[in-house]
């Protein structure tokens, strides 16, 4: 049993989906990463349904939901605000959150307004703080060939984020720590998760690049309220992942019922890259949280 339908957010409609949505048992809902992505590369998580209902939606600007042109919807306390509005349109009491990438950033902002009926939190490829971020992803180029540093270093000083020499290293960059699985994915699938995105919103909230936050998220950082988090949370990253497994434990270990799991044939794609795995870690968590 699948439903979708549209939402009415601050700023427009939110397009979702609902798999197996008369099952009894505690609801998940995803977040998708971005800013500005959208939940079509999650869709594999509907798998999640053999337990419990599974709920995606597009953030607005992206996917499938409005585009509204006025930039000022794109902060996060605005998302955090439809995110709330999601909740309350589908009467959501009870609801387990899973984000990926941005959509920690979102549950994580979202939590620490201390909402009800949260059971937990899963935190996939946490960005938790964008300072650090940046600061992971300088070391991260430190691990790739020298010319390829060299060009995206050169590229972001000189403005030239758009060119087909930076676009070219970046996809270096992405093979080791966003996606391991080189094997040709079907172009229409790629085709169709582009035509998803709205890269203004990226360069609004973030910037024209994942190595240099110029954003209005330059300054997030809520690591030094990640104790105020009191379900259980679980965090995990690939062992490859922009999100360092270094990070991901230390945000982990801030957490009082924070867990920690590293996938380790992984980078940031882990529900893609290791998608058996990913369920299977996912799901018996929730079902563990279910049961107490």
């Amino acid at each position: 049993m699948r439903e979708e339908g549209y939402i009415e957010v601050t700023g427009g409609r939110v397009w979702y989906q609902i798999f197996n949505k008369n099952s009894k048992a505690t609801p998940v809902i995803i977040l998708h990463g971005g800013p500005g992505s959208s939940s079509y590369s999650l869709e594999g998580l509907q798998a999640l349904e053999k337990d419990r209902p599974v709920i995606l939606y597009d953030q607005l600007g992206c996917g499938r939901s409005d585009r509204p042109s006025d930039t000022s919807l794109w902060q996060l306390d605005r998302f955090v605000e439809e995110f709330a509005q999601i909740r309350e349109a589908l009467q959501l009491d009870e609801v387990h959150i899973l984000g990926h990438s941005w959509g920690t950033t979102l549950a994580a902002a979202y939590c620490l307004t201390k909402p009800s009926g949260v059971k937990s939190v899963i935190l996939s490829s946490p960005c938790l703080s964008a300072p650090r971020w940046e600061q992971d992803q300088a070391e991260n180029l430190k691990k790739l060939p020298i010319d390829i540093q060299e060009t995206i270093t050169r590229c972001e000083e000189e403005g030239m984020t758009d060119s087909e020499e930076f676009k070219a290293a970046i996809q270096e960059f992405n093979k080791v720590f966003v996606c391991r699985v080189q094997a040709e994915p079907d172009p229409e699938w790629v085709k169709k998760g582009a035509g998803y995105r709205n890269p203004e919103i990226y360069n609004i909230m973030w910037g024209p690049s994942e190595f240099s936050v110029k954003g209005n998220l330059k300054y997030f950082d809520c690591t030094n309220r990640l104790n105020e988090m009191s379900c259980p949370t679980l965090f995990t990253c690939g062992r490859y992942d922009e999100a360092t497994p270094e990070s991901t434990e230390y945000f982990s270990s801030l957490v009082p019922n924070g867990q920690f799991h590293v996938y380790e044939n992984s980078a940031h794609m882990a529900y893609f890259e290791e998608k058996e795995e990913f369920l299977q870690v996912v799901g018996d968590f929730l079902k563990t949280v279910d049961s107490k």
